[in-house]
């Protein structure tokens, strides 16, 4: 169990289950066979072992092992709370309703000499079903598109113009969220599980993190050809880093364009300037 102590009494009973019942779990409401089989999963915090219920209980759980205060947990909760209602309803979800979720901070030591990285770097399209840590995604978020320089705003990756008109989407199982860069946080966009869609293939489905990688091509300046030009540009110099990242913390992942980009920009509630270009798949690799 993680260590509790630094939240309230009511924050810890949201976490610890009551046995005064062997048959109804009271923080969820469930009874039989569920009560005593949730089993926490998902780097964003999410109980996935019950088919019905999505509580906060989780939500303690992930706050505690990544160290966040008091008001951290609380806006997690109650963002999560809202994305979790849509993926039990299937029912899309504004992102107006939806605080941002934040990340823990990137771990900036460690990794492994670049050169042996760069030996390692390949692409794989067996993925493990095992959710990323929230740690693991926040640390490949920033080497992607992170801001490295917070002084003047710079990117891990060179954007021409400073445009940084790229946008990260990342589809999981809990939904559709795009990573706001700046503050190092979540956006929840959707409460759909858009994996499948984000690719033709059938293992995007099983991959844990796809993600989507968005050109807003209003952003930037010069004739369309040559913003399509930098958005092809600006995506791979991003993905290149998410594999750099991926060979250094033995993930599996692969770059994709097989994608149905008018289906899946429906479904995101793109605006008809923001242009898909590339997807990426990111787990553990299977078996």
């Amino acid at each position: 169990m993680p260590d509790l102590s630094a939240f309230t009494q009511t924050q810890r009973s949201v976490y610890i289950r009551p046995t005064v019942s062997a048959s109804r779990d009271e923080v969820t409401g469930c009874t039989g066979l569920w009560a005593e089989e949730h089993t926490y999963s998902g780097s964003l915090g999410l109980w996935r072992q019950c088919p019905q219920h999505t509580q906060r209980r989780d939500i303690m759980m992930h706050a505690a092992s990544a160290g966040m205060n008091r008001r951290t947990f609380l806006h997690l909760t109650a963002a999560t709370a809202v994305v979790a209602v849509a993926v039990r309803t299937g029912r899309a979800t504004a992102a107006s309703d939806l605080p941002l979720l934040p990340l823990p901070p990137p771990q900036l030591e460690g990794g492994r000499p670049l050169l042996q990285v760069v030996k390692d770097r390949r692409s794989a399209r067996a993925f493990s079903p095992k959710p990323l840590p929230a740690q693991v995604l926040a640390n490949l978020l920033w080497v992607g598109f992170g801001v490295n320089r917070p002084d003047s705003g710079g990117r891990t990756a060179p954007s021409a113009s400073n445009s940084q008109e790229m946008d990260l989407y990342v589809a999981t199982a809990e939904g559709l969220f795009r990573y706001e860069a700046k503050a190092h946080q979540l956006q929840p966009i959707l409460g759909e599980d858009l994996r499948a869609q984000s690719g033709r293939q059938a293992y995007v489905a099983e991959a844990p993190v796809n993600l989507i990688y968005v050109s807003d091509l209003a952003k930037m300046k010069g004739a369309p050809e040559d913003r399509e030009f930098y958005a092809g540009a600006h995506t791979g110099f991003i993905s290149q880093n998410v594999y750099l990242y991926c060979a250094s913390e033995g993930l599996a992942t692969v770059v994709r364009a097989n994608i149905d980009r008018p289906a899946l920009a429906r479904r995101m509630g793109l605006r008809p300037e923001q242009r898909i270009t590339l997807a990426q798949s990111i787990g553990y690799p299977k078996g």
